[in-house]
């Protein structure tokens, strides 16, 4: 066995370090995000016990932190928190919070990052950062402008108490990129294409120490305006009432009770081509007890939702709509032995869309929606997780649910026939729009973490995600398959660190449309456009390749290399929308 692991180690090593050279060698870059890192394994979020009763100083010690990531696991052109993950290098264990960092490269990337953090007296933590990243975009693909630019300023304050923590953090976040994304027209080379989005955050969160009666409480609001004026204003408190750990006679059982309590506004507003405006207020009740025994434990719950919405635009005068909702909530788990936990459960829920979100997932999205809910009537899924050795972990399980109005995304055609090309920046068919769709989805999903050696450490998933749409034949903008493999590899006695991740996309359906001049005698200039629809274009699927590496010259002085999407590909993520090709950056990261 041992000879095996050498011999791995071996060979990671020569992958590594050939791979170090491909960086020196190649055009690098990066296309950076700000994202907490995602874990690998996901974990059901139930009323399970969750492990709290432990001293205010031992808590302490892991307070929650507020970092800045440093490179997507898919390369996307545009720089905004989509399907955001880190794949940089990170010394877990010795990296000091306090650190700089700038860094170039092709493209004209520039990267600046900086977080600063200081403990005062009576256990108060401030700390501020601030993240920006400019590209000059595409130029020798488009004759029109498609530089970006993103910039994140925060501040944070954590307060450790004898009976409960606290946090609070402040946050603004600009966004300034352009609508480039045109194939169906061919503009001026001095078009304006611009969209800006200014977002301003603030959230606070108490959390006790026990489980006794109130567990913790959260509030979070959102204030956003972009560039064609669109407003909208988000507030939500969410508190958890909780008695846990009551023994059930000398069964062995344990019974845990929980209340989840929920108010969340909503407030949206755009000011152009049809100006919808929607207000919705929801109340959620989430009611559930656990009987656990050992790691093996059966949840049974339900949700409740009290929404109150209204919804008008300029053809339709204001439509209110109160109703209530009612979903199961239910999960059990048994674990023989702590290699093979079988479980299963059925869970829903409502989901507000809010404009805000729906720029995260697409930032081509038009400045004008038609906002709804999202109702997961049910989704019945059974699993198979375990923890073979410490060495091996894994989970993997398969769903069928039933949604109503199942969001996703749709191009848009003109908005302006006139026969010309002086219009808006979002009426070149470059823009895309929500839309609703009632059906079924099933899944499928897996996940493996494998640690082979102390300091390396491997780790994959895949997902297949089925829909059966009322309507519409395709989900237009969803992949049917996402896959990623990823790799951390510390050598030279934690002096450097190479990281690598591969990102899997199947293709994906999309609406598109194709542009004509015909005659019209009542136009001005005797000519009108006509849109054309595609219902069953193909935007291809893609493997993504990234590449990392840092290595610590003095323990405040650091040298790094990122590399992203090194296969050359300009695939596309939305209609038109090419991402950057092979990018390199490199730069410097001083801690203190």
């Amino acid at each position: 066995m041992n000879r095996k692991i050498q011999l791995l180690s071996i060979i990671f090593l020569g992958v590594s370090q050939f791979a170090f050279s491909q960086i020196k060698e190649e055009k690098l870059v990066l296309n950076k995000k700000r994202e907490p890192e995602v874990k690998k394994i996901e974990k059901k979020k139930t009323s399970v016990e969750t492990i709290k009763n432990y001293p205010p100083e031992e808590k302490s010690q892991n307070p929650v932190k507020y970092t800045i990531t440093d490179v997507p696991a898919v390369s996307d052109f545009k720089t905004s928190t989509i399907q955001g993950e880190d794949v940089a290098p990170k010394f877990d264990g010795t990296a000091q919070n306090n650190y700089v960092q700038f860094g170039m490269g092709n493209y004209g990337k520039i990267l600046l990052d900086g977080n600063i953090s200081k403990t005062l007296e009576n256990k108060f933590e401030v700390g501020a950062d601030v993240h920006l990243l400019s590209t000059s975009g595409l130029k020798n693909d488009y004759d029109w402008k498609s530089k970006q630019t993103s910039a994140t300023i925060g501040a944070f304050l954590n307060s450790y108490g004898d009976k409960g923590k606290f946090n609070i953090n402040a946050e603004y976040g600009l966004n300034n990129y352009n609508y480039y994304g045109i194939y169906a027209l061919t503009p001026n080379a001095d078009v304006d294409l611009k969209q800006k989005v200014n977002q301003f955050k603030v959230n606070g969160y108490y959390d006790f120490y026990s489980n006794e009666i109130l567990n913790d409480v959260r509030v979070k609001s959102s204030f956003l305006k972009d560039h064609f004026d669109a407003q909208e204003n988000q507030v939500s408190i969410l508190a958890n009432f909780s008695k846990h750990a009551v023994e059930l006679g000398k069964s062995g059982i344990n019974l845990n009770a929980d209340l989840g309590v929920g108010l969340e506004a909503v407030k949206t507003d755009f000011e152009m081509v049809d100006k919808n405006s929607s207000n919705f207020f929801n109340t959620n009740l989430t009611p559930k007890v656990t009987f656990r025994k050992g790691e093996s434990y059966l949840m049974l719950g339900s949700g409740f939702s009290f929404l109150n919405a209204k919804n008008s635009n300029r053809l339709m005068d204001q439509v209110k709509n109160n109703k209530t909702y009612w979903f199961p909530q239910a999960e059990f788990q048994v674990a023989a032995v702590k290699e093979f936990k079988f479980y299963g459960g059925v869970d829903g829920g409502l989901k507000l869309n809010t404009y805000a979100d729906l720029l995260q997932e697409n930032p081509y999205a038009l400045s004008d929606q038609y906002l709804k809910p999202t109702e997961t009537k049910y989704h019945f899924y059974v699993g198979l997780r375990g923890d073979i050795d410490e060495t091996l972990k894994y989970d993997f399980s398969a769903g069928f649910g039933k949604m109503k109005d199942i969001m996703f995304f749709k191009a848009n055609p003109l908005f302006d026939n006139n026969y010309t090309l002086n219009r808006a920046a979002y009426d070149y068919a470059n823009t895309f729009s929500a839309i609703y769709d009632d059906g079924n989805v099933s899944d499928i999903k897996g996940s493996v973490q494998y640690f082979p050696l102390a300091n390396l450490i491997i780790d994959g998933e895949v997902r297949f995600t089925k829909y059966n749409l009322k309507n519409y034949d395709n989900i237009y903008n969803v992949p049917l398959v996402n896959a990623s493999i990823g790799a951390k590899y510390t050598m030279l006695d934690k002096r450097l660190l190479l990281g690598f991740k591969g990102i899997f996309a199947s293709d994906r359906t999309t609406n598109s449309f194709s542009i004509e001049g015909i005659a019209d005698a009542s136009a001005p200039n005797g000519m009108i456009y006509r849109s054309l629809e595609n219902t069953n274009d193909k935007v291809g699927g893609y493997a993504d390749l990234n590449l990392s590496a840092e290595y610590k010259i003095h323990k405040n002085f650091s040298i790094f290399a990122l590399g992203n999407n090194l296969l050359s590909s300009k695939y596309q993520t939305y209609k038109a929308y090419k991402v950057l090709g092979p990018q390199i950056l490199g730069g410097v990261k001083v801690t203190f």
